[in-house]
């Protein structure tokens, strides 16, 4: 393994997340009873498991077919794509393993949809043991990512009214279009310092910055400056744990335990993860001490996420620690990756660029700031996300472990513990399902256009395709908790930049393509031009 390239250990890892079988968890401890989802409750008694086929039937690569796609033929950082090939290859499901792993490849929309329906009440994704093996180690709580059946939900129930309700929302707005205004003076700034009083050389990395910013303002309640010339010390290790822990967690999950003693990365991993939950715990302990300030003063309680998780009491104090360092760790690159590539895409395609500044300009005329109200009124920028998240899904597959039911698929029979991994690329990049699926077409997405004058030719279905084929953020009770917020993060920036700006490629820039980190990111710094509108 140590010999292997850099290119290969990542895809190694990556293929760690998605076939790893679950550890057994403990006992889950006493929660209230939930609401559970609706699911096709389908349950293979063994007379009719016998009629059908098993996982052993399915076709797939040999584990040297697997390593001579990934390193000969070049997919280590691409294996997004070679969803595509092995679905050509063998059909819309089929069978990897890779050492100890062993997984269950769909990628149709239907099949992805039977996988959801029958995942039960309590669905899990990929295995976390070694998350849950940290905060065993520290003695925490556990979050989001690690709780196991009903407290997974009652902690999720806790977190999904201040997150997911549309009445509940706009009262972020302000908070995220004061992060803005400091986006669009880093892009000033950065551009006035250029060679040529234009470029921006990395966009995808102050974006990342503001995706930080943003999503800590409401979950902390504190600003980090990470937009400012010199960040905060403290706001650079944070951000440093950050990517420190989610660069060698896949790493920790793929070698074996006994390695711990003899390889880095398991000490790094524990570091980051120290680091990150002590930032975090910081400025939890600050933001109380201001609270309990105002309440001795006889003041009103003011606050955004942060403060309605403390004072609901519907979660422990250590579970709010744990639980609003995984949301962040989930919030950041969602807004960034997604608003990168709208802007790369826009920046090449003048029609789609001036029809967007049209539409924010029309709403909101003289750089007025949009609210949330003005949002609801911009078809077309809703239009744009839309067709950049399907164009580059934030998680090109996503893991499901069948932990509470048996589950059929067509002819094919799988006991509880199979690990499936959803080919959302895959699906999103059918052309069974989106007319041009390689092109950059927000129309596709407003059913008022004529889909002949957008694609150049007659297409029936151009705004018809299976629901499942499009879920960025998930379905059901698992779907992304933060999503309402950074759909309107990604709104309010991208609006706000299309205000002020025309948005240009840097002259001579090159194609750049995305590859697979278990999240899909470019390839290379994203150059852009930002000249500024009259």
């Amino acid at each position: 393994m140590m010999g292997f390239s850099a290119a290969a250990r990542r895809a190694l890892l990556r293929l760690s997340v998605l076939c790893a079988r679950p550890r057994t968890l403990p006992a889950a401890r006493a929660g209230p009873e939930l609401r559970p989802r609706r699911n096709l409750n389908v349950q293979a008694t063994s007379s009719k498991a016998g009629k059908l086929k098993s996982i052993d039937d399915l076709p797939g690569p040999s584990l040297s077919t697997t390593l001579y796609w990934l390193f000969v033929k070049g997919y280590a950082d691409k294996s997004h794509l070679l969803q595509g090939v092995q679905r050509r290859l063998y059909g819309p499901i089929w069978r990897s393993r890779f050492g100890p792993f062993d997984i269950v490849n769909v990628a149709t929309p239907e099949l992805i949809a039977l996988v959801i329906q029958q995942e039960g009440r309590y669905p899990r994704r990929a295995d976390l043991s070694h998350w849950q093996e940290y905060l065993d180690l520290r003695g925490l709580a556990y979050g989001l990512h690690v709780s196991p059946g009903p407290e997974w939900y009652r902690i999720r129930s806790a977190l999904n009214p201040k997150m997911l309700k549309l009445q509940e929302v706009p009262a972020y707005a302000p908070i995220i279009n004061q992060v803005v205004g400091d986006l669009l003076h880093r892009v000033e700034f950065l551009r006035s310092r250029s060679q040529d009083q234009a470029t921006v050389s990395d966009m995808a990395a102050e974006l990342y910055k503001f995706g930080f910013e943003a999503v800590s303002s409401i979950l902390f309640e504190t600003r980090l400056g990470c937009l400012q010339e010199e960040i905060p010390r403290d706001t650079l290790r944070f951000i440093a744990a950050v990517n420190t822990m989610l660069t060698v967690s896949d790493t920790v999950l793929l070698f074996p335990h006994w390695s711990r003693g003899v390889l880095p990365f398991w000490k790094r991993f524990v570091q980051a993860w120290d680091d990150l939950y002590g930032v975090a715990q910081t400025l939890i302990d600050r933001r109380i001490a201001e609270m309990d300030a105002q309440v001795s003063c006889g003041e009103p309680v003011e606050g955004m996420y942060l403060a309605y998780l403390l004072s609901s009491n519907t979660l422990s104090r250590t579970e709010v620690n744990i639980t609003v360092t995984e949301l962040l760790l989930g919030g950041v690159d969602t807004t960034s990756n997604t608003l990168s590539w709208a802007l790369y895409h826009l920046a090449r395609d003048r029609r789609a660029q001036d029809r967007l500044s049209t539409e924010v300009n029309s709403v909101c005329p003289d750089r007025r700031e949009p609210t949330t109200d003005d949002l609801s009124r911009m078809p077309y920028l809703k239009a744009v996300i839309k067709e950049t998240l399907r164009l580059y899904p934030v998680v090109p597959g996503n893991g499901r472990v069948s932990s509470e039911n048996e589950v059929v698929l067509g002819n094919y029979w799988f006991p509880k513990g199979t690990q499936f991994h959803l080919c959302h690329y895959s699906a999103c990049h059918d052309e069974a399902e989106f007319v041009d699926a390689e092109l950059f077409v927000p129309e596709r997405w407003l059913r008022s256009e004529a889909p002949g004058s957008v694609c150049g030719r007659a297409a029936p279905n151009f705004y018809q395709h299976h629901p499942y084929s499009f879920i960025p953020f998930g379905v059901g009770v698992r779907a992304c908790v933060g999503r309402r917020v950074a759909e309107m993060e990604m709104y309010l920036a991208l609006s706000r930049l299309m205000q002020h700006y025309e948005v240009q490629p840097e002259p001579g820039a090159p194609v750049v393509e995305p590859k697979t980190r278990t999240l899909l990111i470019p390839a290379k710094p994203i150059a852009l031009r930002f000249l500024p509108r009259a």
